[in-house]
C-alpha cells in the first residue's frame, strides 16, 4: 500500500508498541497523492492501538482489586502514642518507717563519727652528737577520743651523759573547730631543768597548708611566769618512701628566771632537717642534722654556766606510729 508500519505492529500477544516519549510515531502523509488511501490509514492505526489500550484496562482493573485500607493511616496518631493515665504497677505511699530508714545512722559513715579511736607518733627519738658528749632525745605526741573531742598528750626532753637536762609532760584537751585545726586547753609539766613547775597551757594546732604542722601553745606559770612556743615541721616528699623533714621550735618567755636559765623575749630556737625512709608508713629510721641557739639572757645564762651558746648536732633515730 506504499506506507511501512513495521513500529506499529504488535509482535505477539500484550506487545505493547514502542514509542518515543510515550506518544505513537504518525508518518507524515504529505506524499499521498490520493485520498482514498486516509480510510485504510485511520484502519491500520486502530489495529494498532487496540491491543495498547486493552492492556491498559486490565492493569487499572488489577489496581481496583487491591485493598488500600491496611495502608490508610490512622486519622490521629497521638492515640497511639499517648501515655497511659495510671502506672501498671502502683507505688505505695512513704511510711515513717521508710523515712527513717533512709535518715538512719550508719557507724563510720558520719561526718563526725563518734567512734573512739586512738594515734600515738614518736617524731624523734634519736640519738645525737653533741659539744659536751652524746644525747637522746624524744619528742612523742599521741591522742584519744573521737573526730571533735580528744584527749592529746605531749612530752618532750633530753638526757645528756646520761643525765636528765630537760624533761616536760603536757595534758590537754582538743576540740576541733575546723577540718584542720583543734583549739587546745590543759596542762603542762617541767620536771627539769631546775625546780619541777607546773603551767597552764592553752593554744591551736593543725595544718596551714598541706603537710605543714603547726603547734601554738602560750603558758601561764607560777609566780606570774608566762611562755610561748611555737613549732612548725613539714613532709616533703622525694620518692614514695623517701621524705625529707625540715623542723623549727621557738620558745619565748614573759620574763628571766635564773633558776631554769631562762631569759625574757625569745629565749631559744632550734632548726632541724631530716631524711626518713619509710620501711612501711609507720616505720622509718631517719639520719639528720640539728642547730641550736640561745638569745638574750638566756645566752648570758648558758656562757656563766660554761655552756654553748649555738651548737650543730648530727642526728640519727627512728620515727615510728600506730
Amino acid at each position: 500500500m506504499g506506507l511501512s508500519l513495521s513500529h506499529a505492529v504488535p509482535h505477539g500477544n500484550g506487545h505493547v508498541p514502542r514509542s518515543t516519549g510515550g506518544r505513537m510515531r504518525i508518518l507524515p502523509v504529505n506524499g499521498l497523492r490520493n485520498s482514498s488511501c486516509l480510510p485504510t490509514l485511520l484502519l491500520t492505526a486502530g489495529l494498532a492501538i487496540t491491543p495498547w489500550a486493552t492492556t491498559l484496562a486490565a492493569g487499572m482493573d488489577g489496581m481496583e482489586g487491591m485493598d488500600h485500607g491496611s495502608h490508610s493511616m490512622p486519622m490521629d496518631a497521638s492515640e497511639h502514642n499517648a501515655a497511659p493515665m495510671q502506672s501498671r504497677t502502683p507505688i505505695p505511699p512513704v511510711t515513717d518507717a521508710d523515712r527513717a530508714a533512709v535518715y538512719a545512722s550508719h557507724s563510720g559513715h558520719q561526718v563526725h563519727d563518734s567512734a573512739i579511736n586512738s594515734y600515738f607518733l614518736a617524731d624523734k627519738l634519736e640519738w645525737q652528737d653533741a659539744n659536751d658528749g652524746s644525747a637522746l632525745a624524744w619528742d612523742l605526741s599521741g591522742w584519744i577520743g573521737g573526730d571533735v573531742d580528744r584527749l592529746l598528750l605531749r612530752s618532750e626532753g633530753e638526757r645528756t651523759n646520761g643525765k636528765t637536762e630537760e624533761a616536760e609532760v603536757q595534758a590537754l584537751w582538743g576540740h576541733a573547730v575546723s577540718s584542720s585545726w583543734d583549739v587546745v586547753a590543759g596542762a603542762r609539766q617541767d620536771f627539769k631543768p631546775g625546780a619541777p613547775q607546773t603551767w597552764a597551757a592553752f593554744g591551736l594546732q593543725g595544718q596551714a597548708i598541706s603537710d605543714l604542722d603547726i603547734e601554738a601553745t602560750a603558758f601561764i606559770g607560777e609566780a606570774g611566769q608566762t611562755a610561748a612556743r611555737l613549732e612548725a615541721d613539714y613532709d616533703l616528699l622525694l620518692t614514695n618512701n623517701l621524705i625529707l623533714q625540715p623542723t623549727a621550735e621557738l620558745n619565748f618567755y614573759g620574763k628571766n628566771d635564773p633558776q631554769r636559765g631562762n631569759g625574757s623575749g625569745l629565749s631559744t630556737s632550734e632548726f632541724g632537717l631530716r631524711l626518713r625512709y619509710e620501711i612501711t608508713p609507720q616505720f622509718a629510721p631517719y639520719v639528720g642534722v640539728t642547730w641550736d641557739r640561745s638569745y638574750g639572757n638566756t645566752a648570758d645564762y648558758a656562757r656563766e654556766d660554761g655552756e654553748d651558746v649555738a651548737d650543730a648536732r648530727l642526728v640519727v633515730g627512728l620515727r615510728m606510729w600506730f
